[in-house]
């Protein structure tokens, strides 16, 4: 013995290591991004946004701001079923309120902190609200799980060739690979654990569960169109079907939580996806997603307005399950 203590990590040293992996995960995504950008060279990218009429971005708007709402829809179902008293105007505030720290402060503060803090200092009960914003999750990702099935047959039959011939046929591709898809099915497992500790207190009350479904699927319907419009104006227009099969699987792709509110990686999965499987040249494909993107800061600028008074309790305990990725 040499007399000497060692200490003990302390709580906040993994969440900063974590906090530190995201960011270089974040780093890695844009860089890509950018790399595609400039190999595909930035005139065709600029070219492929101009084509667009303001006729499809106005349509595309209303969409995606027709999506934020029906998460409204969402969530006062799940509350209300649970008997939870809360006006239209304040879950309007509080949503649009996450929904600003979600896309503009990933790095401070989660959209759910927010509507936690929020239903706080509603005097709401704060166990009912967190399993509420726990399972609004669980059923967006059940809506969207509905339609794997109509891409990912293709995507696994077809894509594995691609992914190769992308990061290349020598031992680094027989590496990353099988780690990444054991990546998503590990994530895909601890979303399925957390299921029954979230909703047992709705399992009594199905009608909630189901009415937040439907919301869910209008607000996939919503984002779909929003996509539809972009490769319309652009004049690679694809089926609504095929447009959703994809949009899901970027979607599952993008909770991975390798980097800040899926920043980069959202992005990258939607030019690859769209342009490796859907058909549209790479030009469309990226300018696809970083639009998207665009779309979904806009829309949700409305939540400035409301977030000030809520940040006085940003030292809410966290929402366990949540990442701070934008809501599904």
């Amino acid at each position: 013995m040499n007399g000497s203590i060692q200490s003990s990590p302390t709580p906040e040293q993994p969440r900063q290591r974590v906090s530190w992996l995201r960011w270089a995960g974040t780093l890695v995504a844009l860089s890509l991004l950018v790399y595609l950008l400039v190999q595909q060279g930035w005139d065709e990218f600029i070219h492929a946004i101009q084509s667009i009429p303001p006729w499809a971005f106005l349509a595309a708007f209303a969409c995606l701001f027709g999506s934020r709402l029906t998460t409204i829809g969402r969530w006062l179902a799940l509350l209300r079923s649970a008997d939870v008293s809360i006006s239209l105007w304040d879950a309007f505030k509080l949503v649009f309120a996450g929904l600003f720290a979600s896309n503009f402060l990933p790095t401070t503060i989660g959209g759910d902190v927010v509507r936690l803090a929020g239903a706080v200092q509603l005097r709401l009960d704060a166990g009912i609200v967190t399993a509420s914003l726990i399972v609004d999750r669980l059923v967006g990702m059940a809506g969207m799980a509905t339609l794997l099935p109509l891409e990912l047959p293709h995507v696994l039959r077809d894509g594995m060739p691609a992914l190769k011939s992308a990061v290349g046929q020598g031992p680094l591709a027989a590496v990353v690979l099988p780690g990444f898809l054991q990546k998503i099915w590990k994530k895909l497992l601890e979303f399925i654990q957390t299921i029954w500790k979230s909703m047992v207190h709705w399992v009594r009350r199905p009608m909630g569960l189901l009415q937040a479904l439907a919301w869910t699927y209008g607000h996939m319907t919503c984002v779909f169109g929003a996509v539809w419009f972009f490769l319309a104006g652009m004049g690679e227009p694809l089926s609504f079907w095929k447009i959703g099969g994809l949009w899901v699987l970027a979607y599952f792709i993008t909770l991975l939580p390798v980097s800040i509110n899926g920043l980069g990686v959202q992005e990258l999965s939607i030019a690859v996806l769209y342009t490796t499987f859907g058909g549209v040249s790479r030009e469309a494909g990226l300018a696809l997603a970083v639009l998207m993107r665009m779309l979904y800061m806009i829309a949700s600028l409305p939540g400035a307005f409301f977030l000030p008074g809520l940040l006085q309790r940003r030292n809410q305990p966290s929402v366990p399950g949540t990442n701070g990725n934008p809501m599904p």
